[in-house]
């Protein structure tokens, strides 16, 4: 009980959440409501009882739908302050939350009108709750290179406000290397890079991440301990792991969270880190997945320092910044 009450205060960082990913059902109703957006679902619980996922695509198909109820800006703003007002709930005190344009520009909807409600509640979020945040904008990896260019485009004119590029959507048949131009080009106008990698595709994925696309960190990457020397690699590179253990679970990459591999990754070196995904979907916000696999892996009280150390060292932030937020961890 010790344990769990230094997961709930200890400080962390969150650098793996998906902002459309943490519209909870009843917020999505809400503002299905006030757009005039018919569900399929009749309500909150029906909602809930088709989060039954066999596969990343099965989640996909469900996350997609939801999505599809954002059209103003001010759900933009919604979204994002029930989540920053849940993550301080959490003691998160950083968070580099990722959007994805693409689902929304597709439906008409204005890149500023998603970026300004997204920025707006970061910006508040800060003021009210003490959480920094910094925006990082994901193509969708299911779309094409050429798709994704263009979105970078329309990104530009915003890029001061925006801190990284990531890759995300299914893996299946969408390795990194697809999106080459595009990453060179987003590097070249300044922006950071993370991509996902090895959650459902092979370890390869995650290779072409690191020496195509140049990511400084690599989201989900559990599937490169098929590999024992990419593990090697990764740890001496100090590349990140921004690692999701509910998610893994609820989208049955493992078949519990005592299968999963984070004490292994953090035993061999590797800089892994504990974040939510896609909490309203996967069941649980970051302190939840702390403490599942606390629980499931019998975590010690420094290897939950260690993880809390590894998310403000993993994140964008100044080097003073890190430095404090590590005082404070002990």
């Amino acid at each position: 009980m010790l344990i769990e009450q230094l997961i709930r205060t200890i400080p962390k960082a969150e650098l793996h959440i998906h902002i459309e990913g943490s519209l909870e059902p009843e917020l999505m109703f809400e503002i299905a409501r006030r757009n005039g957006v018919s569900l399929r679902y009749k309500s909150v619980d029906e909602l809930r009882h088709a989060y039954e996922f066999s596969d990343l695509q099965s989640f996909l198909d469900i996350y997609y739908e939801g999505a599809s109820v954002l059209r103003q800006e001010r759900d933009f703003y919604d979204m994002t302050m029930a989540y920053l007002r849940r993550a301080a709930a959490d003691n998160v005190r950083h968070a580099e939350i990722f959007f994805d344009p693409q689902t929304h520009t597709a439906r008409e909807v204005e890149f500023e009108t998603v970026l300004t409600g997204i920025d707006r509640a970061l910006r508040d979020g800060e003021s009210e709750f003490g959480i920094t945040a910094k925006p990082i904008m994901c193509f969708l990896r299911h779309l094409s290179a050429e798709a994704a260019m263009e979105t970078l485009e329309e990104a530009l004119p915003f890029k001061e406000r925006i801190v990284a590029v990531g890759l995300d959507s299914g893996e299946r048949g969408n390795p990194p290397s697809k999106f080459a131009e595009v990453f060179a080009r987003a590097r070249d106008e300044g922006f950071l890079t993370v991509a996902h990698a090895g959650e459902e595709g092979p370890p390869s994925y995650i290779r072409e991440a690191l020496d195509i696309l140049k990511v400084s960190r690599i989201d989900h990457g559990i599937r490169g301990v098929e590999e024992p020397e990419l593990v090697d690699e990764i740890a001496a590179r100090r590349i990140p792991l921004t690692v999701c253990p509910l998610s893994n679970v609820k989208l049955c990459v493992f078949d519990a969270i005592e299968d999963h591999p984070l004490k292994m990754l953090l035993d061999r070196g590797v800089k892994v880190t504990i974040n939510s995904d896609d909490p309203a979907y996967f069941g649980g916000y970051v302190v939840d997945n702390f403490i599942a696999v606390h629980r499931a892996l019998d975590l010690t009280e420094d290897e939950i320092r260690q993880l809390a150390r590894n998310s403000f060292e993993a994140s964008f932030v100044s080097n003073e910044e890190k430095e404090r937020y590590l005082r404070e961890i002990g």
